[in-house]
């Protein structure tokens, strides 16, 4: 042990092991040895593991959002060595690493203008930083939304140095709002859309229509943060395409309905957008919210599978595309599989959420195979198996989702499930 982890380490684990037995039985030294090996062990194991998603939401914030692709996982090899990033092949001379997505951005999106930084809550925060500052944004009361880790939209405000001016009601707010607010000092108007909530019943809010409208007789900024970022028209999701038609600046995530790496993506197609994104490119916090190489290469693999209409080979459009039928045969023929090997199971219909702060209320109709047994300590087990399986509780049962487990998981998923019906004492 002392050659593998050093004396160092050895002897801290040998006395955390002694600690541990204070006041519990006796050990013998074999026994003993065993717990220090382990405790050394888990020590440089890695935290970072490969779980299979069977929970049914698609982007799970816990599991990291999106899946990547083969090409795009492939492509994080080819940055993890030395590669051209910074550097043009041509001339010899340094380049710059935005170069190699903007041309891919602009004709995907069909605009001017592209920029990609670290996430989007670093894009929004860049753009009111650089474009005003020292000025005021106005929003409406119903958009100062709060995404995970108590990430507040007025605290981005707060931190860019821009005064937030709100209008509305939380439930209502009119075109009349944002035109009474408007003063000298209005640098912006601010879209947020509420991607992971949605306000109903006695409700109004403004189309993008008319805040362009308003924007453009005050000659103000309009900003829109879509947050999830839709290429392609789903559910009541508004598209990048409709905002960049009206918007100057226009921010989202790459790690959502992109279905890439982690990114903020910011674009401009207008005259006054792309003049205010020189600005972003120059400021200072570009420098230090630009993405590393890694997420670089896997944003570039996802953009051109899209490009080429490869969004199939997508994880994200596949499952959110998955028909019920293929779900209910992979389900069955899950079920029979493990009726063979004598658990338990039945069929049910239910729900698969986008999740991400995607889709909010739009459900997404699946087949879930519910295993009988306690279903805490079924899912506890499955969560603690090797690889580690996440479900969900549904109607007092274990239950696993067929859309969101990755192809080729199928057999893995299927060893799990019976080493973990086993474990607590089904079979």
């Amino acid at each position: 042990m002392v050659e593998e982890f050093g004396r160092v380490r050895v002897v801290e684990a040998i006395r955390e092991q002694v600690a541990a037995e204070r006041g519990d039985e006796v050990l013998d030294d074999g026994e003993r040895s065993r717990r220090v090996s382990a405790r050394l062990h888990a020590g440089v194991a890695p935290r970072l593991q490969r779980v299979i998603n069977a929970s049914g939401v698609i982007l799970h914030t816990n599991l990291g959002r999106a899946p990547l692709s083969r090409s795009a996982t492939e492509a994080l090899a080819v940055a993890g060595g030395y590669s051209n990033v910074e550097l043009d092949l041509v001339t010899g001379k340094r380049g710059e690493r935005a170069d190699l997505l903007v041309g891919l951005l602009t004709r995907l999106f069909v605009c001017e203008s592209a920029l990609v930084v670290n996430n989007n809550a670093a894009a929004i925060l860049l753009a009111l930083t650089a474009l005003c500052k020292g000025r005021e944004v106005i929003v409406s009361r119903g958009q100062l939304v709060e995404i995970g880790g108590s990430f507040r939209m007025p605290d981005v405000m707060r931190l860019s140095g821009a005064r937030m001016v709100e209008v509305g009601t939380t439930n209502r707010t009119r075109a009349a709002d944002y035109e009474e607010a408007i003063t000298p000092r209005t640098a912006a108007l601010l879209r947020v859309h509420t991607s992971n909530y949605r306000v109903s019943g006695f409700t109004e809010s403004v189309a993008l229509t008319d805040m362009e409208a308003v924007a453009r007789r005050h000659d103000v900024l309009l900003i829109d943060d879509l947050g999830s970022g839709a290429a392609e028209p789903i559910a009541d999701e508004p598209t990048v395409g409709e905002s960049l038609r009206l918007s100057d600046v226009v921010t989202f995530s790459g790690d959502k309905l992109l279905g890439g790496p982690q990114a903020g993506v910011i674009l401009a197609r207008t005259p006054r957008g792309v003049a205010a994104m020189r600005k972003l490119a120059k400021h200072p916090l570009a420098r230090a919210v630009r993405i590393d190489k890694l997420t670089l290469a896997a944003l570039e693999t996802t953009l051109r599978q899209r490009l080429a209409g490869h969004v199939e080979d997508i994880p994200v459009e596949r499952m959110l595309r998955m028909q019920i039928s293929e779900i209910k045969r992979r389900a069955g023929m899950w079920s029979v599989k493990l009726e063979e090997r004598g658990v338990r199971n039945t069929l049910t219909p239910g729900d698969s959420a986008a999740g991400g702060g995607s889709l909010p209320g739009h459900a997404l109709p699946t087949v879930l195979l519910a295993l009988a047994g306690p279903a805490s300590r079924l899912a506890t087990a499955l969560r603690r198996g090797e690889p580690p399986v996440i479900a969900r509780i549904e109607k007092d049962a274990c239950c696993l989702d067929p859309r969101t487990v990755l192809k080729g998981e199928d057999e893995t998923l299927l060893d799990a499930v019976e080493a973990a019906v086993k474990s607590v004492g089904v079979l």
